[in-house]
């Protein structure tokens, strides 16, 4: 008995850490975002509530890609298509958020500055 209700905590420490994760790898995917943003030309600078919504529609975009083409599109994940899928994913996602601007070949640097951010400090939950 005793042994069923350890079990049950041990489960919901892991949802809670789990939820933390998920809220710690957006704020820093917002961070990467806010720094990709101020060092790419062609990318307008954005504040974090800006940079915060633009990596959960980024993140929305590349799962339903994943998902509906099992394509992986991290900048890095497939080669060159994976690439320019990431910089499609983030030339796209200023039409869903307000106050992002970026153009198409300020989209193809953020893609390789993220891929390199993203090699150094990942953001994806493992």
């Amino acid at each position: 008995m005793a042994e069923g209700m350890e079990n049950r905590q041990t489960e919901r420490n892991e949802g809670g850490r789990s939820w933390l994760g998920i809220i710690i790898r957006f704020v820093v995917a917002a961070i990467v975002l806010m720094v990709t943003a101020l060092l790419t030309p062609g990318f307008s600078n954005m504040g974090f509530g800006t940079a915060l919504l633009a990596a959960v529609v980024i993140a929305l975009l590349d799962y339903l890609i994943q998902k509906l083409f099992k394509i992986d599109a991290s900048p890095f994940g497939r080669g060159i298509s994976g690439f320019l899928l990431s910089a499609l994913i983030i030339y796209l996602t200023q039409f869903i958020v307000p106050g992002m601007e970026i153009n198409v070949f300020g989209a193809i640097v953020a893609a390789l500055i993220i891929g390199i951010i993203d090699a150094i400090i990942p953001t994806r939950v493992m």
